[in-house]
């Protein structure tokens, strides 16, 4: 805190009586509203009356009869007229955001349009990673969301809206929103990414120079130094494909945005120019009657989930994902569907954290971004390339534009001569894919600890630890822990109370129930960056970064304190993982306690029989904002359901 402190005197006036002068009346703005006897006999009083306010504020008063359209984002911080910052944001990622907004609204009014601007900020999942901070997070999605409609739905008169967001839970909120307002015309412009540095270091691997420091991997001078580099640009979403990235690129397979939207870089021109861009393609959808309804279909939730199989995403986005989907009217897809997509779609592409190269996600939009993976999966026959853009045209009709488009020839260009980076080892064909043994992302391991499912990015276990078939074996004692932080700290300690090579770690009641279903990485980058971490394996109820590696398998369900089977293991039980890389099959069992192994008779026979873990609670800090959320999303079907309100299934359950 600044020593400074203030006198009473001091915060009860400033002593400047020169502030006392000021005008009790005015004579107001010139000219007169474009009233006629529609508006005064058969509009809403609020109609007239906003023209009266838009004129206070400086909108042209002839000129208030206009289109008027929304823009809605989740910008944060302040800047003076020099860019410097005044006050902070929360993170990078909506630091720059009012300059694609100023492009954005200069290009409406230009066109004779009106636009005006909301806001709700996004909190970072960085930031408050290991803190209570964190137990906001998830339920933040959902009250952003209701925020974002309710704020479109206040300009009654608006005929469609532009949302601007770039990170792990507001662009989520953002698409939510959209298609909640599926009657307006709406797109989407996703905030973009942080320019890479020069130091060999990103954003996944600097979160971990605590534990890289406590294990005497990294000194103090190298800490400070690569942390004060690492963000290289004021602006963008993280270097790497986690839940940001990864919900830019859900959205432009959505068709939400003009095509090779996902991933570009924050604050350039090419980003203000996709900002004027967008604004133009809402005015067309207007102009045309066309409505987000007409673009968000099952098909383009199909297309939407091939895309993300092909990338390899953050697996937060069997979360979101759904959650988009029901707000659009949609099925939301089930973890069958999940499964059958993830098996039968290549990955093919190469970026942290997933490899096999660590390109950073700006490398990702040079070598094609998007459209560029699509133009591979068309050719394989997975896309229904009748699913209808913003732009007024088809995926179809997209993808022959970007094979031929200078802009494909000029950035993949680019990425060769400016990094020496052939763009197709960035996005792969699927024959290069398969040459480099590159498997599909995700799995969904079940057994006697996880009967309703759960996930893990299997490309992401490190090869090293899987036999030659491609399966991760592991056999090994619970570590039992109910709060992150005693986990945390058995990894840094040393000892015979440590985490040692072979220990399963076993994190419960930190679901929606628990924590608000916190976000881990943490602990997942403590055990990436130091030697034997990929000796240690965990199975946990809540959820994971998009960053995150190894033999770490989250939303586990039911969830503990919702009576899953995974509250009731105790310290020294033997649990048995199988994840088969290849065939994207897995299990997660009990196999015996301390003393003995089980058969699985037996294992059902304990799991049914015993009380749940004694330190089993929610925890202390748990807000009572995120205890209603967690509440409400049970009822509309937890984690693998989206998470979501459903306003029908609650009043159902009330009555």
């Amino acid at each position: 805190m600044p020593d400074k402190q203030f006198t009473l005197l001091e915060l009860f006036d400033s002593g400047d009586a020169a502030l006392y002068n000021f005008p009790t009346r005015r004579p107001g703005p010139e000219g007169k509203l474009p009233l006629n006897e529609d508006i005064l006999l058969h509009r809403p009083s609020g109609y007239a009356f906003g023209m009266s306010q838009d004129a206070g504020m400086g909108w042209p008063a002839e000129k208030l009869d206009a289109p008027q359209f929304v823009l809605l984002s989740t910008m944060g911080g302040l800047r003076d007229d020099q860019g410097r910052p005044l006050a902070l944001g929360y993170h990078t990622g909506h630091f720059e955001l009012n300059q694609a907004l100023a492009a954005a609204a200069e290009q409406l009014r230009a066109c004779g349009a009106i636009p005006y601007a909301g806001y709700c900020s996004d909190p970072c999942d960085g930031r408050t990673q290991g803190s209570p901070g964190m137990y906001d997070s998830l339920a933040y999605r959902n009250d952003a969301a209701i925020v974002f409609r309710r704020l479109a739905r206040s300009i009654p008169a608006a005929r469609g809206v532009l949302g601007i967001a770039t990170c792990d839970k507001g662009l989520p909120a953002m698409m939510m929103a959209l298609a909640g307002l599926r009657h307006l015309a709406g797109v989407l412009m996703p905030g973009g990414v942080m320019t890479p540095p020069m130091i060999p270091e990103d954003t996944a691997s600097i979160q971990s120079i605590g534990i890289r420091y406590a294990h005497g991997l990294i000194d103090l001078e190298t800490a400070a130094q690569m942390g004060c580099q690492v963000c290289a640009s004021a602006g963008g979403g993280c270097h790497f494909l986690g839940t940001a990235a990864t919900s830019q690129v859900i959205g432009e397979a959505l068709g939400l945005t003009l095509p090779h939207a996902a991933l570009v870089p924050s604050g350039q021109p090419i980003w203000t120019d996709l900002a004027r861009r967008s604004a133009k393609a809402l005015l067309n959808m207007a102009a045309r009657g066309m409505t987000l309804g007409d673009v968000l279909s099952e098909d383009s939730l199909h297309n939407a989930m091939v895309v993300f199989a092909a990338f390899g995403g953050s697996t937060n986005l069997l979360i979101h994902l759904p959650a988009i989907a029901f707000a659009a009217g949609l099925p939301r897809p089930s973890l069958e569907q999940w499964e059958a997509v993830n098996r039968s779609v290549p990955r093919l592409v190469s970026v942290l954290p997933n490899g096999p190269k660590y390109h950073p996600t700006l490398f990702v939009y040079l070598a094609g971004g998007v459209p560029e993976v699509m133009l591979h999966l068309r050719n394989l026959g997975f896309l229904r390339l009748d699913a209808m853009t913003v732009s007024g045209t088809t995926v179809a009709e997209v993808l022959s534009w970007w094979e031929q488009s200078p802009r494909r020839e000029a950035l993949r260009g680019r990425l060769r001569q400016q990094e020496g980076i052939d763009p197709d080892d960035v996005i792969l064909s699927p024959q290069r894919a398969r040459e480099l043994g590159i498997t599909s992302t995700m799995c969904f391991p079940r057994g006697n600890l996880a009967p309703q499912g759960s996930c893990v990015k299997s490309t992401a276990i490190d090869p090293t630890m899987l036999d030659s078939n491609g399966v991760y074996r592991m056999t090994g004692p619970a570590r039992v822990f109910t709060r992150e932080a005693d986990a945390i700290a058995a990894i840094k300690r040393t000892g015979p109370t440590a985490i040692r090579p072979g220990d399963v770690m076993a994190l419960i009641g930190r679901g929606p129930m628990g924590s608000g279903m916190e976000e881990v990485f943490q602990l997942t980058s403590f055990l990436r960056y130091i030697p034997w971490g990929k000796e240690v394996a965990l199975i946990t109820d809540a959820r994971f970064s998009g960053v995150s590696t190894g033999a770490c398998i989250g939303m586990v369900t039911p969830e503990a304190l919702a009576g899953g089977p995974l509250g009731k293991l105790r310290e020294g039980d033997r649990i048995r993982i199988v994840i088969d890389c290849r065939r994207l099959e897995g299990t997660i069992d009990l196999v015996g306690d301390a003393n003995r192994e089980f058969t699985p008779e037996e294992a059902a026979r304990v799991l049914a029989e015993r009380s749940p873990h004694p330190q089993l609670s929610p925890d202390p800090l748990l807000p009572e904002d995120t205890r209603l959320w967690a509440a409400l999303q049970y009822v509309g079907g937890g984690p693998w359901g989206g998470c979501v309100y459903d306003p029908e299934e609650i009043i159902r359950r009330l009555a």
